[in-house]
């Protein structure tokens, strides 16, 4: 039976990365014999020029259609003027509510030959390997009332934290399931010694807990998480939380790896489609310079391989030839030290690296 994949290039950097992923990706279908139908589509600032829209309804009908969604990344200064509802960055927010993927998986590994790229000393980063699992359709991205208004003769911003108890419920189950088949070990990050929405968050995490008796439960404030993953980020295996501290915290970790262009990421749902997408965005100030690093995205094809379409031997092939790759000293010039052995490659360069790799 076929699996219908969804390609979103989108703008930046993600016209660059895209072709790179979609050429592993054929490979690893051929050599597993996987069916595979791919149809692109535009979204993001593409989107808008073409359509006058962030994204058409023709494209969102065959998202939700589809096996899997491949995203390259929205968003560029091109488009920064227009009405913040009519931005770029709506159409991948439409697409999270539309398909309901409320759980973002973001992967922290930094692998042995990048070691060395951290930020952090080595023996902080050696091995690292954790999980951040976001909740990522509620929380104060989404909460209402929100906006802009005058009050009192000044205009007043404001934003709603809100949380129901099956949202939190059903993303601390999606840390506890992952945890399980890690470590063991999961870390609730709320703020509730001041908020009462994430009060209620360690609440019910207390309550999922002894639906998980083998998986040990422990909760930290965020400011601490923040301190934490950068004095001591191997205490962490799984680490859930909210919507905002989430994309704060996923940045951090991911620098921890020494490059946001080696990081990829899982949005998934209860049932319909997953959406794959490299979480360095557009990068502006290098898209078509031939430069930008694909392993996020490639990375990001074999999260699709084991989350969406049941392949987890074609993921491991795609995981093992990344790490083969850098292990031979191939560098993009994000992850490049100068270091002896390194050999610096562009896009293209990397990409035919690891299909070399893949193929032998």
């Amino acid at each position: 039976m076929s699996n219908m994949i969804l390609a979103l290039a989108g703008d930046g950097v993600g016209a660059e990365v895209m072709p790179a992923a979609l050429e592993v990706l054929c490979q690893v279908a051929k050599t597993s014999r996987l069916d595979l139908e791919i149809r692109e589509a535009l979204v993001g600032g593409a989107s808008i020029d073409e359509h006058g829209v962030p994204i058409a309804d023709d494209t969102f009908a065959l998202a939700r259609g589809a096996d899997a969604v491949l995203l390259g990344a929205v968003g560029g200064p091109k488009w920064d003027d227009l009405p913040f509802g009519k931005r770029p960055e709506r159409g991948l927010l439409e697409l999270r509510r539309g398909l309901e993927l409320f759980a973002n998986l973001r992967p922290v590994r930094v692998f042995d030959a990048l070691t060395d790229a951290s930020s952090l000393k080595s023996e902080l980063v050696r091995g690292l390997d954790l999980l951040v699992v976001r909740e990522l359709t509620g929380g104060i991205y989404f909460g209402k009332p929100r906006g802009i208004e005058v009050r009192n003769n000044e205009r007043c911003g404001f934003n709603t934290l809100v949380y129901s108890e099956s949202e939190i419920e059903r993303i601390v189950r999606v840390g506890f399931e992952s945890a399980k088949k890690r470590g063991g070990r999961l870390t609730s990050v709320d703020k509730s010694n001041v908020l009462e929405a994430t009060v209620l968050w360690r609440e019910v995490a207390e309550t999922v807990a002894t639906d998980y008796p083998d998986v040990t439960l422990d909760h930290m404030l965020v400011d601490n998480a923040g301190m934490q993953l950068v004095r001591a980020p191997k205490q962490f295996d799984v680490i859930v939380t909210t919507n905002m501290f989430g994309d704060i915290l996923s940045d951090v970790a991911a620098m921890l790896t020494g490059s946001l262009g080696m990081l990829p990421s899982a949005s998934l749902s209860a049932g319909t489609a997953g959406l794959y997408e490299p979480v360095h965005g557009t990068a502006p100030d290098i898209a078509g310079k031939g430069i930008v690093n694909p392993l996020a995205m490639i990375l990001s094809v074999a999260m699709m391989l084991r989350y969406s379409l049941d392949a987890p031997d074609a993921a491991a092939d795609i995981e093992r030839a990344v790490a083969a790759t850098l292990d031979a000293g191939y560098r993009t010039r994000d992850i490049a030290l100068g270091l002896p052995g390194e050999t610096e490659v562009g896009t293209i360069g990397m990409l035919d690296a690891v299909m070399a790799r893949l193929t032998a």
